[in-house]
């Protein structure tokens, strides 16, 4: 169902909002849109592509801070609030766009707010000076906590003539960049500006605040209940204990991230003890947990089992999950409090976590439903959850296979390590096929949720609302969906009563699976092997060897006259694609990064360099020597969905100026999909 975003009369609007913190048995799904280094799949225009399929399923995306930081950065160095959104994922026309995309979408935008601590311009105190409504707003040498960097820039500020503020941190201290003096008026009146500015112009519906452990939670509550974000989270990284007084020292305005609920599955997955879910951990329960003495507060905890700080990164300072992510998020989209996918889990699971959505918002579970410990060993764990439309019972483990419940519950998503199961007295059709698009024919499987023993199911694939008198089929039938585009309605009728339609859309191309070659000449540069680093796509497409510099390959192939170093990869849907990286002598020198290939490519290592890394030219319709020095993706042809040839490019005609040529609707080139209006 769409999303709506209502405005309130602006008299009424900050005294409502508040005081509520996060919404009251909210029952959205949130997306954190970036990993880290996310920079190509983070991209705003890649974002914006995928608005409509993203609406379906989710109500907030969290983006990464959006402003210019000086550089390639993933935002946490924050240098610019009013002036420059220009980042290292788009353009500020671009993330404008992506902001009412979503909107038109039914998607709520979440601002990465870091406001902490602040990069300076060009030495230890100076920061930008920025203009904005006709307002200038710069900090200075006196809006730094006295105690900064453990008294380093004290220290350099005395030697060089600067003054700091008289107040330390009211929080904990972070070295590397200025921890931002909070007691500050000009600090307060910058920073409220700055969120007005985020959720009036930007379009912002709500803010993630970084590292709130660095200054009180009090700031938090002013900085809320004067911009009056309907959505505000806080990075308190810490117990629960810790965790509960700061979202209190909000005044409840703020809901929290819950790591101790990410502890425990952590603790779960990787002891592959999965009674750990049901049991203390280390002297901490998440915030969802029933056996607080002292207030519930899973209204105001975000979960989540992954992030940018957790996953497995290049180093071995991050905490990931080592196995089943499934499960993993299997009970996480079952439990309450809002949930937050992780980007990298919905790209290489999508059909799987797109069927978890579909279940949770089924049963009708929100922030606060109710939850009961049903079952328990080391092998799977069991939790009942009472929503507002039924019950869902998930089950996940190595051994949640083998668990059968009793007979008022019906089985209606399964996977690897975990299933689904709704209670009968919801009487209720389900669909097992995800909205979406798909490689093929599809199979959907329709399932009558109910405890009358003949209850039917009717259909339509029409788009036309099912009736009694519509195709009736009994519990278990397989539908075929056809290469197309395909409306599936269904709806229960059991005792003649016909129930609540359920409807799935499906867009089916007849798209192959199939290989692609690299080919790598080095002619111009000499190298004897080539290491081919991978990455993107639907995750698939990682070197056999995981360290860098990736796969080494040290034997060519002849084409054109010319040597090639070559490997093959597996192309798995429309919308898959590589990234490389070419390097030689153990990853040095490399070459800079190449995306979004999708066809057998010829790529020439150049002479020329840029930033220290060699140049690539890159082709896909013969071999030739222009030099590109950002290569962008190879399109060749557009297709529609259904694998049919719409246009082919003439040499030099770029991808925009075809696609205004062809009729409104879904394309797809070079991998990427395209959608004309």
């Amino acid at each position: 169902m769409k999303k709506l975003y209502t405005t309130l009369p602006l008299l009424f609007l900050p005294l409502f909002l508040a005081a509520q913190g996060w919404p009251s048995q909210y029952k959205g799904v949130m997306l954190q849109g970036f990993y880290w280094d996310s920079y190509e799949a983070s991209k705003w225009t890649t974002l914006q592509e995928q608005a409509k399929e993203l609406g379906q399923y989710f109500d907030l995306v969290w983006l990464p801070q959006s402003a210019y930081c000086g550089g390639q950065s993933m935002g946490y160095d924050d240098l610019y609030w009013f002036s420059n959104y220009n980042s290292s994922f788009g353009t500020e026309t671009e993330l404008r766009n992506l902001i009412s995309t979503f909107k038109e979408n039914g998607i709520g935008t979440i601002a990465d707010v870091v406001i902490n601590h602040r990069r300076n311009v060009s030495n230890w105190v100076d920061f930008p000076r920025e203009t904005y409504n006709g307002v200038t707003y710069e900090l200075v040498s006196t809006d730094i906590c006295s105690d900064d960097d453990g008294g380093a820039t004290k220290q350099w500020a005395d030697q060089n003539g600067y003054s700091l503020s008289p107040n330390k941190d009211t929080g904990e201290g972070w070295n590397g960049m200025r921890d931002l003096d909070h007691k500050s008026e000009n600090v307060q009146t910058s920073v409220k500006a700055y969120l007005k500015m985020l959720l009036e112009d930007l379009g912002y519906i709500g803010f993630r605040y970084d590292m709130v452990k660095g200054y009180s939670g009090s700031y938090t509550k002013i900085y809320n209940e004067y911009a009056a974000p309907t959505y505000s989270v806080g990075e308190c990284w810490d117990g629960t204990g810790t965790i509960r007084n700061w979202i209190d020292a909000t005044g409840k305005n703020s809901a929290a991230f819950d790591f101790q609920f990410r502890y425990t599955v952590r603790n779960a997955v990787n002891r592959d003890d999965w009674s750990q879910l049901g049991k203390q951990n280390d002297g901490n329960w998440p915030l969802i947990s029933n056996s607080y003495s002292s207030g519930d507060y899973r209204r105001y905890a975000v979960t989540f089992v992954e992030n940018h700080d957790t996953e497995r990164r290049s180093n071995a300072a991050q905490d990931p999950i080592v196995r089943d992510t499934l499960a993993a998020n299997a009970y996480l989209l079952a439990m309450p409090g809002t949930p937050c996918v992780f980007l990298t889990h919905w790209m290489a699971c999508k059909k799987d976590l797109k069927m978890m959505i579909n279940a949770r918002k089924a049963a009708g579970i929100h922030n606060e439903s109710a939850f009961l410990n049903h079952t328990s060993n080391t092998g799977y764990y069991g939790v009942r959850v009472i929503g507002d439309k039924a019950q869902l019972l998930a089950v996940v483990g190595h051994d949640a296979a083998s668990y059968t419940p009793d007979a008022q519950w019906q089985q209606i998503v399964s996977g690897y390590h975990y299933a689904y199961y709704m209670n009968k007295e919801a009487e209720q059709a389900w669909i097992d096929l995800p909205s979406g698009l798909y490689d093929g024919v599809q199979t959907a499987i329709l399932t009558a949720v109910s405890n009358t023993a003949d209850a039917k199911i009717v259909y339509t694939t029409d788009g036309s609302t099912p009736t009694a008198q519509s195709t009736a089929v009994n519990s278990g039938t397989a539908v075929s969906i056809p290469i197309g585009t395909t409306v599936l309605k269904a709806a229960l009728l059991a005792g003649g009563i016909l129930g609540e339609t359920v409807t799935r859309e499906y867009v089916v191309s007849s798209f192959q699976p199939h290989d692609i070659t690299a080919y790598v000449n080095t002619d111009e540069v000499g190298w004897n092997s080539v290491n081919f680093w991978s990455w993107g796509g639907d995750g698939t497409h990682s070197p056999n060897n995981s360290s860098w510099p990736g796969d080494k390959v040290t034997s060519t192939v002849q084409k054109d006259g010319r040597n090639w170093y070559a490997k093959t990869y597996r192309i798995n849907s429309p919308d898959d694609f590589i990234n490389f990286v070419f390097s030689t002598n153990s990853g040095s020198p490399q070459t800079m990064d190449v995306n979004n290939i999708s066809e057998d490519t010829f790529f020439v290592i150049s002479s020329q360099t840029q930033g220290g890394k060699h140049l690539v030219e890159v082709t896909s319709a013969g071999i030739h020597n222009a030099v590109t020095e950002q290569p962008a993706a190879l399109h060749t042809a557009i297709y529609s969905p259904d694998g049919r040839l719409a246009h082919t490019l003439l040499p030099g005609e770029r991808i925009e100026q075809a696609l205004q040529s062809l009729p409104a609707g879904l394309y797809i080139s070079g991998g990427k999909k395209y959608v004309v209006k």
